[in-house]
Order: structure tokens, then C-alpha cells, then sequence
């Protein structure tokens, strides 16, 4: 057999033609049929988040939903992405291993008042002082809903529950004062009720690149119906938002929020219930976890010449003899 004909031929160029990728929609992202009681506040944050996925349009299995334990946490249920659910209070130290440890993914966490401030309030503190690049929505009802009406860290004092029959008698939680002291770099607030403002807050959060929260006041229409009415125009309230600087030289930008001010939005978070709507804080100058850490591990590589995993373990050994 001759040289010429031990050549192998070149193989012929692929003929496979990639497969379109259909756009996000909510039928897409649509999973089971939600199961809150009837006129729950959740539902309208459930279709806001689908609006907010529709205008990103993230790769669909870039996009991970998780949550802890409570009526709210039940979202990873009803959205159609990777997610799951994980022990009460502990959805965030989880989440922040999925997001460090898969940079590409988009993680949204979901959970109530209770799951976020109270059980779970100190790994809310640790996620947001490390600025793990993730998004976080409370969906704040004052109130343990799930099971069956008890005093949650944000009821108000006064407000009789099974375990304060007489009424509450313990200071509330401040969540916004609480993220901005914790650290994140990203804190909004809104409500069930006003759902184009609900879909812009949680648009920027997502698009902000660390530890963003939004606060969402969701009313338990079962266990503490009227609790947000303050800010219902319809029902009697003022529903008050936070103009933010325009920075155009006018006399009345001067009185307009800075969300990079973190002195001024400490004073929002200040202002006698139901208090304001909008971005409070907005720190894109501080780098993400995710950042620091890439940061580390290319300073390793840096040092150990590239060497591959099985080279680094075999030198360790040598250290030993």
C-alpha cells in the first residue's frame, strides 16, 4: 500500500445545524400551578419574577431558584429553572456555594421574613458582608403564615398572635436598616400590590453584580389581612417612592436620593411606617466574592507554575517524608 494511500481523508465539514433556541416566555418557565391561598400576595410576586426572567433572558439552564422553608420558599416549585428547596433558614450559605462555585449560573434565592431575619438572619448578615454575587427577595407578610399565625421578627408590636395572644411585645426588626448595616450592595423595596415597581426592583437587583435584596411587602390575605394597606392608595394609603438623583444641575436634584449615599439611605430606612419604596442603597464600586476569589485562585496558579492537581498533591506529599 502505498504512503499516499495510508492518508487518512480530512473529515467533511459537520452538516449538523444548531437547534434555535426558543426566547424565554412564561409558559416556558412555567413549572406547577402555585398552591397559596387565594389572594396571597406571592402570586404577583410569582408573575413579576416570570416578566423579570422574560426581559433578561438568561440562558434557561443558566438560571437556578432556590429557597428555605415557608409559604414563600415554596417558589422553586412554580418556576421552571435548576433550584430546590434546603433546611429552614439555611437557603443562602447554599446558594452562595452554588454561585462560587459555578460563575456562569444566575441564582435567585426566595424566602419570608421569618426564613430571611429570623432563623436565618445570621447567614443573611455573613452573605451580604461578603457580597456573594446572588439575588435575594423577602417577601415580607409580618407574619409566620405557614404555620398558622405566629409572631414573626417583623410584626409590629401589638399585634396578637398564638404565641402573643395579649400581642407582640418585642421591638420588630428595621429589614432595611438590617441589609444596609450587613453590608449588601444592593437593597430596594416594594410592594405586592404595585406590580411595574415590583419588576423594575427586581430587574436592577438582578443586573447588579453582587449581594443584592429586595424587600417585598407580600400581604398573608389568611393570618394578617390589611398589614400593608399603609401603602395602598386604593385602600386608603400613600404609596410614597424614592425619587433618585438625576444629577441634570437642577435646584431639585438636590434634594433627591443618591443611592450610592449609604448615610442617606440609613435615614430612609429610618422614616415612621410605612416609609418609602424604591432603591435605598447601590454600591457598585466594592467587589463581589466571586471577584476575590478568582482573584485567589489565579495568584495560585500564578505561583505553582500551572502544575495540574495531580502535581500539587504529589509535592505536598514530598513535603512529608
Amino acid at each position: 500500500m502505498s504512503s499516499a494511500a495510508s492518508v487518512l481523508p480530512a473529515p467533511a465539514p459537520s452538516s449538523v445545524t444548531p437547534v434555535p433556541v426558543a426566547p424565554l416566555s412564561k409558559k416556558s418557565l412555567t413549572a406547577d400551578h402555585p398552591t397559596w391561598c387565594p389572594g396571597c400576595g406571592d402570586f404577583a410576586v410569582l408573575a413579576s419574577f416570570y416578566r423579570v426572567l422574560e426581559k433578561l433572558q438568561y440562558p434557561h439552564e443558566k438560571i437556578v431558584t432556590f429557597a428555605g422553608i415557608g409559604c414563600s420558599s415554596r417558589f422553586p416549585y412554580f418556576v421552571n429553572t435548576h433550584g430546590g428547596h434546603f433546611i429552614h433558614g439555611r437557603s443562602l450559605p447554599f446558594a452562595a456555594g452554588i454561585s462560587l462555585g459555578s460563575d456562569d449560573l444566575h441564582v435567585f434565592v426566595f424566602g419570608g421574613d421569618g426564613d430571611g431575619f429570623s432563623i436565618g438572619g445570621n447567614h443573611l448578615v455573613h452573605t451580604a458582608r461578603k457580597n456573594v454575587r446572588l439575588t435575594y427577595v423577602i417577601m415580607d407578610n409580618s407574619v409566620y403564615g405557614l404555620t398558622k399565625k405566629q409572631t414573626s421578627p417583623t410584626s409590629p408590636v401589638g399585634f396578637k398572635t398564638k404565641t402573643d395572644p395579649t400581642g407582640a411585645i418585642d421591638q420588630p426588626i428595621n429589614p432595611m436598616r438590617t441589609l444596609l448595616n450587613s453590608g449588601a450592595t444592593f437593597v430596594a423595596r416594594t410592594h405586592a400590590t404595585q406590580v411595574n415597581h415590583m419588576v423594575e426592583m427586581m430587574l436592577r437587583a438582578a443586573k447588579h453584580d453582587g449581594f443584592s435584596v429586595v424587600e417585598i411587602l407580600s400581604e398573608c390575605v389568611e393570618f394578617y389581612e390589611g398589614a400593608f394597606d399603609a401603602a395602598v392608595p386604593r385602600k386608603g394609603g400613600k404609596w410614597a417612592t424614592i425619587e433618585e438623583k438625576k444629577n441634570d444641575g437642577t435646584p431639585e436634584d438636590a434634594l433627591r436620593h443618591d443611592p450610592r449615599d449609604e448615610v442617606a439611605a440609613f435615614k430612609l430606612a429610618l422614616q415612621p411606617w410605612p416609609g418609602v419604596f424604591g432603591v435605598f442603597y447601590e454600591n457598585n464600586e466594592r467587589k463581589t466574592k466571586n471577584a476575590l476569589e478568582a482573584e485567589l485562585s489565579a495568584k495560585a496558579r500564578e505561583r505553582t507554575k500551572g502544575a495540574g492537581d495531580l502535581a500539587l498533591l504529589q509535592a505536598t506529599f514530598a513535603k512529608l517524608r
